[in-house]
């Protein structure tokens, strides 16, 4: 058992474009994803579903670990959320995205960063702990300075409750880390068996998320694609680049750098995607640069992880 989830986390890359091309040929297969059941979004739920086995992988002593590298922690934090959210909206303007999509493109930009981060850092033999505490830190604070961010970039333009915002991700995020901090703490043994699972469980759900955006965006993704992607693709390797850049003049040591390049590429574009479809219901295709960058990002990522590998 453990052989198979072991191979699924290894070939996540593959899966997730399989998924993807299921959805583009039957897209009504994840219809399901974007529903709701007796009342409970399914997507909220999946997210929250990976954002619970991300607190059973954490202690306190992670979060302790802000306090022994502030510099490491400030610069990647700084970054996440200054970087990545300027990066969305000069793209935005330079590609003159039209409103849905500048909306999803901000988004991707102003969430936290992603639990895949730690899996490719490991990979790439990078800084897993600090890793770990700069996806917790940018995640725990992301209820106040994501909806802060965006409004800011794009509140003058498009309608949006901020408010609001902060609760869902107090409800995506927040709530289900600290569940998962509880159960790690009630029961370290159990939660130890586990992790080499919920890699693959994280993996199964991104795939799901995915699937269910792309497949309900079938025809918007087709005709926008061309230049979506190219967005995309920009987006990530400028984020990658300026990753190593905020590093090196921050004086990292070289597993250091490699760290926070991959913290500010990764985002959490199911949280993005989460964000765009419950608070601009109007703007349909807001979900799709969170679904596409999710792909783009997980592809990418785990081929120049073997290649970071080389060179740490």
């Amino acid at each position: 058992m453990k052989s198979i989830f072991k191979f699924i986390e290894k070939y996540f890359f593959i899966i997730i474009l399989l998924a993807v091309a299921v959805s583009l040929v039957y897209p009504n297969s994840f219809k399901w994803v974007l529903s709701n059941y007796n009342g409970i979004n399914i997507l909220n739920l999946l997210l929250s579903i990976i954002l619970f086995t991300m607190g059973t992988t954490l202690k306190v002593d992670d979060f302790v670990n802000v306090f022994k590298n502030p510099k490491e922690i400030a610069a990647g934090i700084s970054a996440q959320y200054v970087i990545m959210p300027l990066i969305a909206l000069a793209l935005a303007r330079l590609f003159s995205l039209d409103a849905a999509l500048t909306v999803g493109l901000v988004l991707v930009g102003t969430v936290p960063g992603g639990t895949a981060s730690d899996v490719i850092t490991f990979i790439s033999k990078g800084d897993v702990a600090l890793s770990v505490s700069l996806t917790a830190v940018s995640t725990v604070i992301s209820p106040i300075l994501t909806p802060f961010i965006t409004l800011l970039l794009i509140g003058n333009q498009i309608h949006f409750n901020p408010v609001d915002m902060f609760i869902s991700i107090i409800e995506i995020v927040i709530i289900p880390i600290i569940l998962g901090l509880i159960l790690n703490y009630r029961f370290p043994d159990f939660c130890d068996r586990l992790k080499d699972y919920l890699p693959t469980v994280s993996s199964i759900v991104i795939c799901l998320i995915v699937a269910g955006v792309i497949g309900a965006n079938k025809q918007a993704i087709l005709t926008s694609s061309v230049v979506i992607i190219i967005v995309i693709i920009l987006q990530y390797f400028l984020a990658m680049l300026l990753g190593f850049g905020v590093g090196y003049l921050a004086g990292m040591g070289k597993k250091q750098i490699v760290t926070v390049a991959i913290e500010l590429a990764f985002q959490n574009s199911g949280l993005s995607t989460s964000l765009a479809k419950t608070h601009f219901p109007d703007l349909s295709q807001a979900t799709v640069p969170g679904a596409l960058y999710s792909v783009w990002q997980n592809f990418a990522g785990s081929i120049l992880a073997y290649v970071f590998r080389k060179y740490v």
